[in-house]
């Protein structure tokens, strides 16, 4: 027990040591990380104290207690070592994920603090009235979320949204993740190196996103500091003269840098022209690995194939230029990059292969169709779309994923469309939406939106029974599952026959909880929403039985151009031969907000705003 005390004490030492000598940080996770690194360094003197206890036995209870101390401050360290050491523009992404973390590791924390019997323990008073401050501290802190940025979240949708987004985003993302020199986005360059190879070249969703937030810091530091580019490149001159080549850049086979990396199935990356050769030689092994290869399928490493070009981007080096060998171009594509034989490979894989090829089929089908229109046109005309729908209904959980973003990705080109609701989509696009794992409804929800553009697609989806699924995802979702099934929702409406089936289908109380919750991110799309179903007879009643009122007249008073549009309309709507509705906006004092609104608003806000306030002086004049 003593030689066990001893070792776990140390461990301790050495592990809250680590953690109060980590660096400070210098990302969008700074206040929950210096909170904890500041939380962490106030338990040393409990663990010095023990140290330096007489007690040889030490009971159970208190043995258990620190263990899961020790278990606790492991998981911390390794939090705060990831947030540390990783990708900035990452975290900002999925900040709501790392705040959970966060939040997850303090829970860890205070349960094992409340393990601990202190009265059991032979220490001073004056440290045991410190942990027990600490542990308040930590009980405290227990099931509180941090607040976002609200800036921050906006310009990251922003940058992502809009098809020329204003420079200021920029230099405001810049200045909030610490990306403002080039140093600091050399080292974020090879933050996201590291992520990607530590995800064996299978990285985050996002990780487009974070490439093209990069390239466009880098642009902005280069015109905010013209002067630190000159500077940088004449050290780049002197320094990588000849530049080490990457390890992960390198082929295994050549050990040269790679120009078209692909991954076999062992999730290796080799140069397509040199496995292809290993492959043609009979050859039915990894060469790194000496892994049998489950199948001969060469998925492209588009995520390394975009690192690599970058790296050659900072160090001067001429960016590898795709092998030409094997291609056969679609005839007649205009110099597209669609390569037919490969595309028709794959189907082939769709349609005979085993259940781990259809699924890796669909994850390249997925990428491919992501990256161009080209692709798209090429993987259409090749017949790929009704195999991806009988896909859909797949038991596994990862090729229906890979399927349903196929077809969204394929839906992108108008022409699709009409091949894919033809191919008997609708049906079992609205089942993945019920019934898919998170990301398959999101993406489902996205792909009927996508389809919905068409006029003919909207009665359709509607009666397929998508309405009320898109209602529990907007209940249900996540954030960006949230947005999906919102912007499908408002599209779908605008039928007359889906703002029936959305009002009956109960949309009209969770529209009302998002406006009522402003910090959710959700107002713009719900007010849309409600706009569109306030003008139907069914939705107007549905509205008012919600008392919206006091909400609406806020939103005018204090919403953006097009919030206070949507719910001056929605207000017209509701008090339109509807006197207890006039008399409670009057109650309310919206006749001033109105009249700033008939002077300031859109044009639409100025009509709508005008006639409420034509049927508020009525009421004056009957009340009168």
């Amino acid at each position: 027990m003593d030689h066990h005390k001893e070792d776990l004490m140390n461990q301790l030492t050495e592990l809250i040591d680590g953690i109060s000598g980590l660096p400070e940080c210098r990302s969008v996770s700074k206040r929950m990380y210096s909170n904890l690194v500041r939380r962490v360094k106030l338990l040393s003197p409990l663990v010095e104290d023990l140290k330096d206890s007489d007690v040889v036995e030490v009971e159970d209870d208190v043995v258990h207690g620190l263990e899961l101390l020790n278990v606790s401050l492991n998981s911390a360290m390794e939090l705060l070592k990831s947030v540390n050491e990783g990708s900035k523009i990452l975290q900002a992404l999925q900040i709501d994920d790392i705040s959970l973390k966060f939040l997850n590791v303090t829970e860890q924390i205070e349960d094992a603090l409340s393990h601990i019997p202190y009265n059991k323990l032979d220490i001073s008073e004056e440290v045991r009235e410190q942990i027990e401050l600490v542990h308040a501290q930590f009980k405290r802190a227990k099931g509180k979320m941090e607040s976002p940025d609200v800036q921050l979240v906006m310009d990251l949708a922003r940058a992502q949204r809009e098809q020329d987004p204003d420079s200021m985003i920029f230099k405001r993302l810049s200045e909030k993740l610490h990306l403002r020199t080039i140093n600091d986005l050399k080292k974020e360059s090879l933050a996201i190196h590291d992520m990607v190879i530590s995800s064996g070249g299978d990285p985050e969703e996002c990780f487009e996103t974070i490439a093209y937030l990069l390239r466009k810091l880098k642009d902005c530091a280069m015109t905010e500091n013209p002067e630190m580019d000159s500077l940088e490149g004449d050290k780049s001159l002197i320094k990588h003269r000849s530049p080490v080549i990457p390890d992960d850049f390198r082929c295994p086979i050549s050990l040269e840098l790679m120009k078209d990396p692909v991954i076999v199935s062992t999730g290796q990356t080799y140069e397509r022209s040199c496995i292809q050769k290993w492959l043609d030689a009979g050859h039915k092994t990894c060469p790194k690995t000496q892994q049998t290869l489950l199948h001969t399928a060469l998925t492209p490493n588009y995520v390394l194939k975009s690192l690599i070009a970058l790296w050659c981007e900072n160090n001067g080096v001429e960016l590898p230029k795709n092998q030409g060998t094997c291609r056969n171009k679609r005839s007649g594509a205009g110099g597209s990059d669609c390569d037919r034989a490969a595309i028709d490979a794959l189907l082939q894989k769709l349609a005979n292969g085993n259940p781990e090829q259809q699924r890796a089929a669909a994850g390249e089908l997925r990428l491919l169709a992501k990256r161009n229109d080209d692709n798209r046109v090429c993987i259409a005309e090749a017949g790929a779309i009704p195999l991806l729908v009988e896909l859909l209904s797949s038991p596994d959980t990862r090729t229906q994923e890979h399927a349903v973003t196929a077809l969204l990705n394929l839906s992108i080109n108008e022409g699709n469309k009409g091949t894919i609701v033809n191919a008997g989509a609708i049906p079992d696009i609205v089942d993945v939406l019920r019934n898919g794992s998170m990301e398959a409804r999101e993406n489902a929800a996205a792909t009927l939106f996508s389809l919905s553009v068409v006029d003919e697609n909207k009665v359709a989806i509607g009666a397929a029974g998508a309405i009320p699924a898109l209602i529990d995802l907007l209940c249900q979702g996540t954030p960006r599952g949230k947005k999906d099934a919102a912007t499908a929702i408002f599209n779908l409406s605008i039928y007359q026959g889906n703002k029936v089936r959305a009002v009956r289908a109960g949309i009209v109380p969770p529209l009302v909880r998002l406006l009522k919750d402003p910090g959710g991110g959700m107002m713009d799309e719900a007010l849309a929403i409600l706009a569109i179903l306030a003008s139907h007879q069914e939705g107007k009643a549905a509205i008012g039985q919600s008392e919206p009122i006091p909400i609406l007249v806020e939103v005018i008073r204090t919403g953006s151009p097009r919030n206070r549009e949507n719910a001056a309309a929605i207000l017209w709507s509701l008090c339109t031969g509807d006197v207890q509705n006039l008399k409670v906006a009057r109650d309310l004092r919206a006749e001033e907000v109105l009249k700033e609104l008939s002077e300031n608003g859109t044009d639409r806000a100025k009509r709508k705003a005008g006639s409420v306030l034509e049927l508020l002086q009525r009421v004056d004049a009957v009340d009168s």
